[in-house]
């Protein structure tokens, strides 16, 4: 956001780091709570970064999320989670868009104000005389790992760290080979169609690095209008992200956990999350690890396989001269 309340010494006035940060880390801390799901971030990241449209890209009929998930050609996602509201929780009685009042130009209760009845939404029906559902909205991204197994498994050195530690595919090394869309425990990275610009190859979020380098914060964070996508030194929004945590926990929101915040299966995110329900409610994996982390374990049972078979065929070798 461009006139973001939270200020650091180590960015500019513009909201991007200044110069002789390098070497400081830098991320996201998306804020879910306060998602409104304008997906001014996904117009601005495409814009700015020359993403293509999705050739796939419809109207899915289940949700106004149309994007679907991130890709190639979606570098950052806007989810919609339809969800009946949870019965042990008060709500005010407003549902859907009707958040941000009715609008003239269509008939009253159109947007949701006089629902009789709530419509099942990702399979899941509301209880008995529960008419109120809630929209839980995010902002998905690129996670930039501290460990990123998209790195390690590249075998051109097409992915690499930048000197504010966030994670970058340069697409004129990448050869295409798909061996980083197999790794990422997220699902992040794709090849992009061929056709395309530069189709064949592998894309993905790169936390805008051209304007890290100009001292300017990210597009989409920029874009934001609520302040969900804050950029920072990552330290700074992790101190951050668990006093928010604390204020909305203290108020008597359900639900409320940091996703990627700390030490995992990753080694943490340099993107991380504020969520108001379960991981796997938002699509994100539960525990994700890099396929990589017990490479040495893996090896050093094979290697200690390869010489029982040795032994075990230099032993039959040797009685069968007998």
């Amino acid at each position: 956001m461009t006139h973001s309340p939270h200020a650091s010494d180590l960015l500019t006035h513009s909201g991007g780091p200044k110069a002789g940060t390098e070497g400081t880390r830098f991320g996201f801390f998306t804020d879910t709570s306060v998602c409104i799901g304008c997906k001014a971030c996904e117009v601005a990241c495409k814009e700015w970064n020359g993403v293509p449209a999705r050739e796939d890209s419809d109207f899915t009929g289940t949700s106004m999320d149309n994007t679907g998930a991130l890709g190639a050609d979606t570098w950052r996602h806007v989810a919609f989670i339809e969800q009946p509201a949870p019965t042990d929780q008060a709500w005010d009685g407003r549902v859907g868009l009707e958040w941000f009042g009715e609008d003239p130009g269509l008939p009253a209760g159109a947007h949701g104000a006089e629902l009789g009845v709530v419509p099942e939404f990702n399979g899941e029906a509301a209880p008995a005389g529960e008419h109120s559902f809630r929209w839980l909205m995010s902002s998905d991204v690129c996670k930039h790992c501290t460990h990123a197994a998209c790195l390690e498994v590249c075998p051109t050195g097409a992915i690499f760290y930048t000197e504010f530690q966030t994670v970058v595919v340069q697409d004129d090394v990448c050869n295409g080979c798909g061996y980083c869309v197999t790794a990422c425990p997220y699902g992040v990275i794709e090849r992009r169609s061929p056709g395309q610009p530069g189709g064949g190859g592998a894309f993905k979020c790169t936390l805008c690095y051209d304007r890290m380098c100009g001292q300017q914060q990210p597009a989409c964070a920029q874009a934001c209008p609520t302040d969900s996508i804050q950029f920072g030194p990552l330290e700074e929004l992790r101190e951050r992200a668990s006093v928010r945590a604390d204020e909305l926990i203290e108020a008597g929101v359900p639900g409320v956990q940091l996703y990627g915040h700390g030490d995992d299966g990753v080694g943490g995110n340099g993107a991380f999350f504020l969520l108001l329900d379960d991981p796997e409610v938002y699509g994100l994996p539960p525990d994700p690890v890099t396929p990589t982390r017990n490479l040495g374990e893996i090896w050093s049972w094979a290697g200690a396989a390869a010489v029982g078979l040795v032994a075990a065929i230099g032993g039959a070798l040797l009685g069968g001269r007998r």
